[in-house]
């Protein structure tokens, strides 16, 4: 492995380096995008027993926002629920905005990664044939045993880029799908406290005397 590194020139270096980077971030975001702790199941049911027994007060609303990025939208949202439904809409949004951008950390560095370590590669390997063409200016073509090493080695960087271009793709599109999805259910919890706590519908209650 070691001798695979060397022939393959300094711009192993950089490849090298942007694997333990995205081996990293992978780690990170598995961790950090998993659904129980972005969208714990019984966060809204918490909330709602809270409400429900006038419970619900300063300490509540900050252990709800610690507790996690979905209690950190609902709390957002129920600081301004007296205010009306469209006022904690938008408290809602503006807290969901920061922790979206904080589940899409380090994904683009993960889409970047996967963009420039084949075209570090072919940089390495453009570099080891214009080796390989100078021997060939100085010695000539008679060593073949020694071209087509140099070739090997050339192309040793191509491989090495795409080996790390292609899973860490894999896993940025994965992530990113994951994201989408985490959205969508944290949408779809903060639209059931907005109608919970600010339904339109009206009930009518009939009279006795009229049924």
């Amino acid at each position: 492995m070691v001798e695979l590194v060397k022939s393959g020139g300094w711009l192993m270096l950089p490849i090298i380096l942007c694997s333990i980077v995205a081996i990293a971030i992978i780690i990170e975001r598995f961790w950090t995008l998993s659904a129980a702790r972005i969208s714990p199941k019984y966060t809204l049911g918490q909330v709602w027993t809270w409400i429900k027994n006038n419970e619900l007060n300063a300490a509540h609303l900050r252990e709800l926002r610690l507790a996690s990025p979905l209690g950190q939208i609902l709390a957002a949202g129920l600081v301004n629920s007296k205010y009306g439904r469209a006022a904690m809409t938008v408290s809602i949004e503006q807290a969901a905005s920061q922790v979206i951008h904080d589940m899409e950390r380090y994904l683009n560095t993960l889409g970047i990664i996967a963009a420039i370590t084949p075209l570090l590669g072919l940089l390495g390997t453009v570099i080891g044939m214009i080796s390989v063409f100078t021997e060939i200016m100085i010695q000539g073509t008679g060593n073949a045993n020694a071209l087509a090493g140099g070739i090997s080695q050339a192309l040793i960087t191509t491989a090495a880029g795409l080996s790390v271009a292609i899973p860490t793709y894999m896993f940025h599109r994965l992530f990113m799908r994951r994201v989408d999805s985490l959205v969508l259910g944290l949408e779809q919890e903060s639209i059931k406290l907005v109608d919970a706590l600010h339904s339109d519908r009206r009930v009518e209650v009939k009279e006795i005397g009229n049924q």
